[in-house]
């Protein structure tokens, strides 16, 4: 038991997450201020890093998005912060581009929906456990699994990508250190690097950020691919709230130009649905030509108005 804690120990002294910041081993001493500074030009190193992996995320994005054409899900999997981080992503999906709730996008960590708010971290450390979660999701070809895990080693993001591959799905491997685990396993690698942390150890932190900002790419712009937008308005928008039904009716507005009263009587015949209620609008259709015209075009408005005006 000791040799595997030392190995362990020795392996995570070489991550770049895990790393110690000698200059920083008397912060606890700074006057908040300045710690505050400090933290916030840390965190002003992150897009950059991202920025570094803009190829490697359009081409997971692509594949991503062909396969959710064909009628696949995008699933995240990962352990502790990585995990919640994934399921928040996809849990924003359904009322920003309405999607079916755990259907299109799903978010899967390590120990469940307790896992969420109560740290289950011993989870994280097995592969079983990811397979048998993604076995219970019945994973296959036209889906893509994206494994998320700081360190790129989390055997639970490393399993669920293994057990992902070898059921035909397209894979992602997410991390924050070079040359990681996680990356080799997948079909795609993106590994963001932004050094070490603040707190040593502390993920949550520029890990946790740049995490974030990979994942809200991979998750909009594939919907942007799939026609979840009209430019960049949030047309497939779910109006569950009453500030949901007011931005329906601007985006509407915005994208029409529209009168209030017209407005009002294409939401009312689409039942609400901002896609079709611009196109009867915009092509001078009725709501059954617009919901038939959407309908053959995959949704994508944009086609959908050309069809009606070639």
């Amino acid at each position: 038991m000791t040799d595997q804690y030392t190995d362990l120990r020795r392996e995570l002294e070489t991550l770049t997450t895990e790393a110690f910041r000698p200059d920083l081993a008397e912060i606890d001493r700074l006057p908040t201020l300045d710690i505050a500074r400090i933290m916030n030009g840390e965190d002003l190193t992150v897009p950059a890093a991202v920025a570094g992996q803009l190829p490697a995320i359009a081409a997971a994005i692509d594949g991503i998005a062909e396969r959710m054409g064909r009628g696949g899900r995008l699933v995240y999997a990962g352990a502790g912060t990585a995990g919640r981080l994934g399921v928040l992503d996809a849990s924003e999906c359904p009322p920003t581009f309405n999607t079916t709730p755990g259907r299109e996008v799903v978010g899967v960590i390590a120990g469940g929906p307790e896992a969420m708010v109560t740290s289950i971290e011993g989870a994280e450390d097995s592969r079983e456990l990811a397979a048998a979660d993604l076995e219970g999701l019945g994973v296959g070809p036209d889906d893509s699994v994206v494994g998320i895990s700081a360190s790129g080693r989390t055997p639970y993001a490393v399993g669920a990508v293994q057990y992902a591959r070898g059921r035909g799905a397209l894979t992602v491997g997410l991390s924050c250190n070079a040359g990681s685990p996680l990356a080799a396993a997948a079909d795609h690698g993106i590994e963001v690097v932004v050094g070490p942390e603040l707190v040593a150890g502390s993920t949550r932190l520029k890990s946790g950020t740049a995490q974030k900002l990979v994942l809200n790419m991979l998750s909009t712009i594939t919907m942007i691919r799939l026609g979840k937008t009209y430019g960049n308005l949030m047309v497939d928008v779910r109006a569950s709230n009453e500030k949901l039904r007011a931005r329906s009716r601007r985006i509407v507005a915005l994208a029409t130009g529209a009168p209030d009263a017209a407005i009002e009587d294409a939401l009312t015949a689409t039942d609400g649905e901002v896609k079709p209620a611009i196109l009867t609008l915009l092509a001078e259709v009725d709501a059954s030509t617009a919901t038939r015209l959407l309908a053959a075009s995959g949704g994508h408005l944009r086609a959908a108005l050309e069809s009606a005006h070639p």
